[in-house]
Parts: C-alpha cells; sequence; structure tokens
C-alpha cells in the first residue's frame, strides 16, 4: 500500500566509513509523522547525554517531510537536525528549494550521520546506493562553487546538493547549510556541526518515484488550494505600505488579520513586501533592540522599499511545489552577478537592525553570506551588538582592526561581515554569536548581546506581539520565528477545524493593550501554534503557506490522502504535542533549563522604551511562559515535562 512516506532512513557513520539503513516502523510516523519529528525520535534515541555538539556523538540529520513528493501544495521543506553547537540543546533548520524531494527519491524519509571523518568527504547517493567521496577538491570553496562542481561531478543536472560553505568549515556557530544556490537552512548553528564532522556536502541524485495513497483526493484538494492561491487583485505601490504601517501604528485598536491579504503581499513582493510596513507598525527592532521606527522613518526606509528589491528581478523564484513562488533571482552590480533576492529578516537584520539603508550593499551582503553559509539573521545581530559596543567604549579600535564602527556606517559594516566570514581578528569573535562574543569581551558587553538562550533573535519585536516573545523563550529551539505569535495564531485559523482551540472572529476589533494580557487563552493560542507547526514540519510544509489559514490549505486532509490515515484534525494535533514534548525532553537530557531560554530583557521592554511604536510597553514574560507550560501538562515553574506526559509519549 502507498503511504507517502518511505519508511526507512539511512545511517552513516564517518569515523568507521560505514553506511546502513533502517527502516522504521510505521507506528512511528504515525506518532511523530516525518520531517522534524522522525528527526526528533531518532536524535533523543542516538545522542548520547553530555554529547558535544561538535563531537562524534552528535547526530546530524536531514529529513524531508511527509507531504513532499505526494501532490499537495506548499511541501517542498526539508530540515536539518542536531544538537545545536549555539544554545546546547534541540537544534533544528529549516529551508526550501529542490532538496526535500531528492531525499525521498533516494529511498529515505532522512539520512543521518554520526562520527567525524578524518579528511573532508561528501555523501553521494543514488537510488538506494550511497557511497562517501573525497571532497579536499571542494573544500575551502563556497556554497555556489562546491554546488555547482558537485552537480557536475554527479553526472546528473538533477543531482541536488546541500552543502556548507567557509563558515561551517571553519566551526562558527552560526554557520548555516546551503541548497540551490544560496537557499539557508541558517538557524541553530548546524553548519558548524557539518564543519566539525568534515562532511561538505550531500550530493543527492535518486529518481524513485514517491506516491499517495489516494492521487485522486490529493489533485482535487490541491486544485482548490491553488485557487485561493491564484486570487490576486491589484495592490498598492511598494512606498505606500510605510504609510500603512503608520496606521496600523497610530489606530489604538487592530482587527484580527486574514491571512489572504499578506499572501497578497508575498505573491507581489516576497517577504520584503513587509520592510516599510513592519518598521512603521513596530514589528521590527531598530539598532539592536535599543532603536525605535522613530529612528528608521520613511525618509530612511523608503530605500528598502519592496519596488526597490522587485525592480531588479530577474525571474520569480519557486520552491518546490510552491505556486506562490515569493522569491525571486536578481541581478545585481559588483562582483556578483545574480542573486537570490533577500529576505525580509536579511534587509532589516542588515538594514534598520545596523541603521544601514544602502540597497546595494544589502545584496552583496546577502550574497556573501549565503555563499559563506553564514545566518544573515544572527550575523545581522552580531554587527549590531559590536556597533554598540564600540559606541559605548566597550571595545576599541585595537579591538576592531582598525575599525571605526558606526551606526549606518556601509563601509565599515561591510568588513565586519568580511572578517566573521574569514574568522579574521574582531570577526574570530563574532562568528560564535553574540552571547559567546559579550562572555569573552567582558566588561559591559552582556548588557549588549540580545538573546534567547544564546540564539540570536529574528526581525520581529515582541514588545509589539508578546507571541514572538513567548515563542522566542519556550520553543525547545529558542530565538524562532517561524513557530507563533498572535498574528500567526489569527491567520492559521485552526478553530475552523480543531475544536479544542480558542475561536476568534476575524471581523472584531479589539483593543492593543489587550494583546499584553496574560491569560490562559493566550496561552493556549500559543501552545496551539506550537503543535500546528510540528505537524507543519512534520509534514516538509512551509510557514506562507499555512498563513491561509487550514481551511484553505489542506495539510490535515492531504496527509489522509497520503497516508490513508483516517485521522482527524484533533488526532495531528496529539501528534503535534508529542514532538514538542519530545524535543523537551531532549533538551532536559542535554542538561538544558528551560527558563535559560527566556529572552534578554531589553527585547521584552525591561525598561520600557519612551518612544516609538512600543513605547511603555513591557511583556509579563514569565506568567506567559508558565501559563504556556502548564498547557502541556510540563511543569509551570521549570518547564520539565511531567512523569505522566513523558510516559504518553513513549520516551525511554
Amino acid at each position: 500500500m502507498e503511504k507517502g512516506y518511505i519508511g526507512k532512513i539511512l545511517h552513516v557513520n564517518l569515523s568507521q566509513k560505514k553506511i546502513y539503513e533502517e527502516r522504521i516502523p510505521d507506528k512511528i510516523y504515525e506518532k511523530y509523522l516525518s520531517g522534524s519529528g522522525l528527526g526528533a525520535y531518532v536524535l533523543y534515541r542516538d545522542i548520547p547525554e553530555g554529547a558535544d555538539a561538535l563531537g562524534p556523538d552528535n547526530v546530524l540529520g536531514f529529513v524531508s517531510g511527509l507531504l513532499t513528493g505526494t501532490g499537495s501544495l506548499f511541501t517542498g521543506r526539508w530540515m536539518v537536525t542536531g544538537k545545536s553547537p549555539l544554545t546546547g540543546g534541540w537544534g533544528d533548520a529549516n529551508c526550501g528549494g529542490l532538496f526535500s524531494p531528492a531525499i525521498k527519491r533516494c529511498g529515505y524519509d532522512g539520512i543521518f550521520f554520526t562520527g567525524i571523518s578524518d579528511d573532508p568527504v561528501y555523501l553521494f547517493v543514488k537510488n538506494n546506493k550511497a557511497e562517501l567521496r573525497d571532497a579536499a577538491h571542494v573544500w575551502g570553496k563556497d556554497t555556489v562553487e562546491t554546488e555547482k562542481l558537485l552537480i557536475d561531478e554527479s553526472g546528473s543536472k538533477k543531482a541536488r546538493v546541500a552543502c556548507i560553505g567557509p563558515a561551517g568549515e571553519n566551526k562558527s556557530l552560526i554557520a548555516g547549510i546551503s541548497n540551490d544556490r544560496g537557499r539557508m537552512a541558517a538557524r541553530s548553528g548546524l553548519g558548524a556541526v557539518m564543519g566539525s564532522k568534515k562532511l561538505k556536502a550531500v550530493v543527492l541524485a535518486g529518481s524513485g518515484r514517491i506516491r499517495a495513497n489516494n492521487p485522486e483526493e490529493m489533485k482535487k484538494l490541491s486544485q482548490k488550494c491553488n485557487d485561493y492561491v491564484m486570487f490576486q487583485p491589484p495592490f498598492i505601490p511598494g512606498p505606500l505600505t510605510a504609510y500603512v504601517g503608520s496606521l496600523v501604528r497610530i489606530l489604538p485598536f487592530q482587527i484580527a488579520q486574514d491571512g489572504m491579504l499578506f499572501k497578497i503581499m508575498l505573491k507581489k513582493w516576497g517577504t520584503v513586501s513587509m520592510n516599510q510596513f513592519s518598521v512603521e507598525m513596530g514589528d521590527t527592532p531598530i539598532k539592536n533592540w535599543d532603536g525605535t521606527s522613530a529612528d528608521f522613518g520613511p525618509k530612511k526606509s523608503k530605500l528598502v522599499n519592496p519596488d526597490v528589491f522587485t525592480d531588479c528581478e530577474i525571474v520569480k523564484y519557486h520552491c518546490y511545489s510552491c505556486p506562490l513562488g515569493c522569491g525571486g533571482i536578481c541581478s545585481m552590480n559588483g562582483r556578483y552577478q545574480e542573486t537570490h533576492k533577500p529576505e525580509y529578516e536579511t534587509v532589516l537584520s542588515l538594514g534598520g537592525f545596523c541603521m544601514n539603508e544602502d540597497k546595494d550593499s544589502i545584496f552583496y551582503m546577502n550574497e556573501l553570506l549565503n555563499r559563506a553559509g553564514m545566518d544573515t539573521i544572527s550575523a545581522g545581530n552580531a554587527a549590531a551588538f559590536a556597533i554598540e559596543c564600540y559606541e559605548k567604549g566597550i571595545i576599541t579600535k585595537k579591538d576592531t582592526d582598525g575599525l571605526e564602527l558606526k551606526w549606518g556606517d556601509t563601509k565599515s559594516l561591510v568588513s565586519l561581515l568580511e572578517k566573521m566570514v574569514t574568522r579574521e581578528g574582531i570577526g574570530d569573535i563574532l562568528a560564535d554569536g553574540v552571547k559567546i562574543a559579550s562572555e569573552k569581551i567582558g566588561k559591559k558587553a552582556q548588557e549588549c548581546a540580545v538573546h534567547a538562550g544564546g540564539q540570536e533573535l529574528a526581525m520581529h519585536d515582541g514588545r509589539n506581539d508578546p507571541g514572538y516573545a513567548l515563542h522566542y523563550s519556550v520553543e525547545p529551539a529558542p530565538g524562532r520565528h517561524t513557530v507563533g505569535s498572535q498574528l500567526y495564531y489569527e491567520m492559521y485559523q485552526l478553530w475552523k477545524k480543531v475544536d479544542s482551540v480558542p475561536k476568534i472572529k476575524l471581523t472584531e476589533l479589539y483593543s492593543k493593550k489587550s494583546k499584553y494580557r496574560t491569560d490562559e487563552k493566550k496561552a493556549a493560542m500559543a501552545a496551539a501554534c506550537s503543535k500546528f507547526m510540528n505537524v507543519v514540519n512534520g509534514a516538509g510544509a512551509c510557514l506562507f503557506g499555512m498563513f491561509l489559514g487550514v481551511h484553505r490549505i489542506p495539510v490535515f486532509e492531504w496527509m489522509n490522502a497520503a497516508t490513508g490515515w483516517k485521522k482527524t484534525p484533533e488526532d495531528y494535533m496529539i501528534a503535534g504535542e508529542s514532538i514538542q514534548t519530545l524535543k523537551q525532553a531532549f533538551n532536559i537530557k542535554h542538561g538544558i533549563k528551560p527558563k535559560d531560554f527566556t529572552v534578554s530583557d531589553r527585547a521584552l521592554g525591561k525598561p520600557p522604551q519612551s518612544r516609538g511604536a512600543n513605547r511603555d510597553r513591557t511583556v509579563n514574560i514569565e506568567k506567559l511562559m508558565q501559563d504556556y507550560w502548564r498547557q502541556f501538562n510540563w511543569d509551570d515553574k521549570t518547564g520539565i515535562p511531567q512523569p505522566g506526559q513523558i510516559e504518553k509519549i513513549n520516551v525511554d
């Protein structure tokens, strides 16, 4: 019987040069799905307590999604899992591109690496046949060069490559893993894990078929879903988004948001649609979390308005099975002639967060970091941290190799990032993220280091939407913006399929002040976001697709049609809860105290800002965290899963 998933994983022991398959029982897929859920099952089981994240005992997993290749839409995401060297706990990174179906076409749902190779190697897999090959000739090359060389070497133009660049080779703790010429699985520092194993790349050239249990139902569901995606009325020009954001900031109330509006913006511009809109409404942190929307107002931010980036777009970029195409391939001046369109996170982390308003430099730094294999979010955070330290006299020109770090100084910002890529001088300290950098610098540097358990935060301000601050602090992989917020919950519209979650009326106005009240309803909303995104990541589905709402994106129905299961949406949410508890149990096993992941005070409004969009706002994170933990039957003081909950998910 066809069931969407393959039912097998591949193990590669790099120390012993041993490669073998493992069959995974159906009951494991039913409990943890595939994707990051399958990764959590393998990692909890196989990584010994106290393992060094950069040592041989860490397990690095590349996993596809349960729905990838089954005829569903928005389901081309792949994930990397491992113990994070950045936080010491559960680590995962999520990526689009074309790599996800290649894993399943080779005959596996996931590929897991242990050990450390004596010399640089890459794994080549073609239709259930796997071998380790010498990678000395590509060691030291950037991700784009590596990918091209290894595709040529494979003999198949359809081969797909995931690889690290110099940042991963140099074990930068903010290094990621690239596919499709710069699409990055960037977070958690898993590129450093890959580099520590001397694993340069994974090259997949399989041609196996991926089949759904009920292809006709899959087709029917996908056609209806596509109708919503293709609906695209005319929309305002890019520069006007700043004024819409200003209006949202000024009004004392707001309306729960339907995700169709964001879909229209995504389809027109991609994630850069949020650039000015988010700055003006207070969603974007400015100047290392110490500035406000007033510091990077319309006169500055207009130079990075959405039209600026789409005007140089050559062609739309679509990840596998995506009808939306929010990405883009752009032309640019200078050293690199062709590049991926920078994402919102990149534009603002290297833009407003550092007070840089130069569009060309953002294009260059985006390509520089993608080729190096370094997380643009963390890199921007590290640069802003360094600028503030310099401004306050914590570090001097002697420490910065002569660089005069100033807010908005494009030339020094570019030079700083180039030093981080090569781990030269001050760049060597910053290449491991703000937490470790602040500990090495000492003095009062820790006051300038904003993070959650060592992971730098994304460009979404919890002082504007406390849901971000909560998820930054409670997710097993902290500092993550791709799980939940109060806005995300509105757009998921889970209550239309899941009876147990709080209901919201999308047409109702509500006071902005109500966002900052802590209550059980908000905790239930946040817990529902976590459970749902575990389902989404188990399916290999895209967050942006999910913003259209579960009544338009039939992720639950797709999984039944793919597998032959007859599960209810509630059943899938229970699976999401099990995955979340398993990840939390992984952290407890490895000595993590969940409270240590709490976001730095500055990003919580402690003390509150005196001006700007988030003036006088403080997030009561302690109460929010306690309420959230109770939703999972975890101890509300420590975040440790209770014995009954552990037994429920069959963790030994």
